[in-house]
C-alpha cells in the first residue's frame, strides 16, 4: 500500500462516505458506478432523478493515498455507466471522458441524461460508442470530438412506458448485436395485468424484443466466452437469460430469490454482472452473490454457484489495488417518505472477494412456475439446484383432474436430463417433497403430463 489504510468498520470506510446536500430538494446519494483508472478509483454517485432532485453529488476520485476529492468537473445527475474505450485508451464514466493523464472532458449534451450504459459501437468501434439513458434515449458519442447524435427513443421503438415510468438500466454489445434491458415492474406486472420489462437487441438495422419481463443487469467478457448474461425476474423466480454466440440463441435459466426486497423496479437499482477476479464473473442478483463462468461449452451454462445472501443495495463493485470494492445506496429521503433519514449518504466497502463467503449462507425461494399455464410434455425452464442446503418443493395445479409431473435433473449441466421422480397431483391437493440431505444437481425441471395451470416453488434453507 502507498499509504496506511484509513479506519474501517467491517470493511466500510467512513472517511470515504458519499453524501449529498440536505437541500431542498433533498435527494438520495447512491454509488452509481466505480472505475479503477491509472492508479485511482473513480466514484460516481447520483441523485434520484436528474439535477432537479438534489445537489452535492457527482464525480469523486480516491487517490493512492486513500484521500477522496470531488472532481472539479463533477455535475449533479443520475449516472451509472462506466466503460473503457480501448482504441483511444479513454475511460468513460457518466458524461465524463478521462484520459490516461486524468484529464477530464465532459459532454454537455449528456449531463442531464440519466446515463445507465455505454457499449461498443457495432459499425464504427474505433470512433463511436453507444450511450443509453434511463428514459430510453440512445445516442452515438464520438469519443474523439465529443459529437453526440441521438439515434432512438426506445420508449417508442420498443413500446415501453415513457418519462417518469421507464427504467432502462444497462446495455452491452456482443455477438453482432447491441443488447438493452429495462426493469419496469410493479404490482400490475405481478398481478399479470401488464408486462413492461424488456430484454431487446439491435443488429445495426432493426430492433427485436427478446423477452417482455424485467431485466436489470448485463454482463460478459466479449470474445472471451462469447456469451451475454442478462439478469431479471418475474413473480416465480429470478432469471438468468443467456446468449451464446456459437448458435445465436437466448436461453433462460431460473435462480432463487434471496429477498423480496428487490421486487420493485426502484428497489433493484444496479445489481451488476462484472469481472472482479481474472477471467470470471461475479453476479449480484436479487440479494444473492453468485460466481459465474463466461464460458458456455456446448451452448450450455453450468457451474453457477451461489456464494452468499445480503440486504445491501449495490450500485456497483470492482477490483482496485487487489481489493474488492462495493458501492452502496444506503440512506435515501425517498421523496419525503423516509422522515428518519437525516442525511442522504452511501458507503464504500473494501475487502477480498473471498470475504463474500462470510456473509449470509445461500438460501432463498422460487421455482419454474407461479400459477403458470403449462402444456403437456413441455418442460419448464431449468431451475438452479446446486449450492444450497435443505431443499423443499411445493407442487400443485388448478386443473379439474389429476395431472402427473416428472421431476428431471441435469447432473452434468449439459442438458442430459434424467427423470428422478413422478408425482401424481390430484385437484386441490399439493405435493410437498423434502429432498434427501445432500441431494443436488446443477439444474432441475418439471415436465407436465397434461395441460393445466401449475405452481412449482422451491424453498432452500
Amino acid at each position: 500500500m502507498d499509504a496506511p489504510f484509513p479506519p474501517a468498520f467491517s470493511g466500510v470506510v467512513p472517511s470515504l462516505t458519499q453524501s449529498a446536500d440536505l437541500g431542498p430538494p433533498r435527494s438520495e446519494c447512491g454509488v452509481g458506478c466505480l472505475m479503477p483508472w491509472c492508479g485511482r478509483l473513480y466514484v460516481l454517485n447520483y441523485v434520484s432523478h436528474r439535477r432537479r432532485t438534489g445537489t452535492g453529488t457527482g464525480l469523486r476520485v480516491i487517490g493512492e493515498d486513500f484521500r477522496m476529492e470531488r472532481h472539479p468537473a463533477a455535475v449533479d445527475g443520475t449516472f451509472a455507466n462506466r466503460f473503457v474505450h480501448h482504441p483511444t485508451n479513454t475511460m468513460i464514466i457518466g458524461p465524463h471522458l478521462v484520459d490516461t493523464e486524468h484529464r477530464v472532458r465532459t459532454v454537455p449534451e449528456l449531463t442531464d441524461i440519466r446515463l445507465c450504459g455505454t457499449a461498443v459501437h457495432l459499425k464504427e468501434p474505433e470512433r463511436l460508442v453507444y450511450m443509453l439513458g434511463m428514459e430510453g434515449e440512445l445516442f452515438e458519442l464520438d469519443v474523439r470530438t465529443l459529437a453526440v447524435q441521438r439515434l432512438f427513443d426506445l420508449t417508442e421503438v420498443l413500446n415501453t412506458p415513457g418519462e417518469g415510468k421507464c427504467h432502462f438500466k444497462d446495455c452491452i454489445t456482443g455477438g453482432g448485436r447491441l443488447v438493452v434491458v429495462n426493469n419496469d415492474y410493479s404490482e400490475p406486472d405481478f398481478l399479470g395485468r401488464q408486462s413492461e420489462g424488456t430484454l431487446a437487441e439491435f443488429d445495426g438495422e432493426a430492433w427485436r424484443v427478446v423477452d417482455r419481463r424485467p431485466y436489470v443487469g448485463l454482463g460478459g467478457l466479449g470474445p472471451y466466452g462469447r456469451t451475454i448474461f442478462a439478469s431479471g425476474w418475474d413473480r416465480a423466480s429470478a432469471l438468468l437469460t443467456v446468449f451464446t454466440a456459437a448458435d445465436g440463441q437466448w436461453r433462460t435459466y431460473r435462480l432463487p430469490k434471496a429477498s423480496h426486497c428487490f421486487e420493485h423496479k426502484w428497489q433493484t437499482e444496479w445489481p451488476r454482472i462484472r469481472s472482479v477476479e481474472h477471467e470470471r464473473l461475479l453476479l449480484d442478483h436479487h440479494g444473492m452473490f453468485y460466481e459465474l463462468s463466461p464460458w458456455a461449452f456446448g451452448n450450455r451454462v453450468w457451474g453457477v454457484r451461489p456464494i452468499s445472501t445480503h440486504l445491501w443495495v449495490h450500485g456497483d463493485f470492482c477490483t482496485w489495488k487487489g481489493l474488492l470494492v462495493i458501492g452502496a445506496d444506503n440512506a435515501s429521503h425517498d421523496s419525503g417518505g423516509n422522515v428518519t433519514t437525516a442525511e442522504p449518504q452511501s458507503g464504500l466497502w473494501f475487502g477480498r472477494t473471498d470475504d463474500l463467503w462470510k456473509l449470509g449462507p445461500p438460501k432463498g425461494w422460487g421455482g419454474p412456475w407461479w400459477k403458470s399455464p403449462v402444456k403437456e410434455d413441455a418442460p419448464s425452464d431449468p431451475y438452479l439446484l446446486t449450492g444450497f442446503g435443505s431443499k423443499c418443493l411445493h407442487l400443485f395445479h388448478e386443473g379439474e383432474t389429476a395431472v402427473a409431473f416428472d421431476l428431471e435433473v441435469d447432473a452434468l449441466g449439459d442438458g442430459a436430463w434424467k427423470r428422478w421422480k413422478r408425482y401424481q397431483v390430484a385437484p386441490g391437493e399439493a405435493v410437498v417433497e423434502c429432498f434427501p440431505p445432500g441431494f443436488s444437481a446443477h439444474w432441475l425441471r418439471l415436465v407436465p403430463r397434461g395441460e393445466t395451470v401449475a405452481t412449482a416453488q422451491l424453498h432452500y434453507t
